[in-house]
């Protein structure tokens, strides 16, 4: 069985509520690539709007006064999950969280 139709296969059981009636819409085989449904969901789920204002919060992340080293990691690492399509590479991820820790 391709690697393709096990995804698509599968895939209908990660997904809850909204998500799963979003994928239920489409009739047959409209889709038939795993990189057809990829790009439908983030669309449908990170518009532009969603994925600008989290490459936002990730690019202007600072490490709050009261937060420990860990606290902030784990934050910033929230902010990545939040927006899986922010672009950043591990290089310059890397940079915006330790230019925003405190000294």
């Amino acid at each position: 069985m391709p690697e393709d139709a096990i995804r698509l296969s599968w895939f209908s059981f990660s997904l809850s509520g909204e998500a799963k009636r979003w994928l239920h819409s489409f009739k047959g085989n409209s889709l038939e690539t795993w990189d057809e449904v990829v790009e439908k969901f983030l669309k449908k789920y990170f518009p532009d709007s969603k994925i600008a204002e989290g490459k936002a919060a990730i690019s202007s992340f600072h490490q709050f006064p009261d937060e420990s080293l860990s606290e902030a990691l784990e934050r910033f690492h929230g902010l990545l999950i939040k927006t899986p399509t922010h672009g950043f590479l591990e290089p310059i991820q890397l940079n915006i969280f330790i230019d925003g820790l405190r000294p």
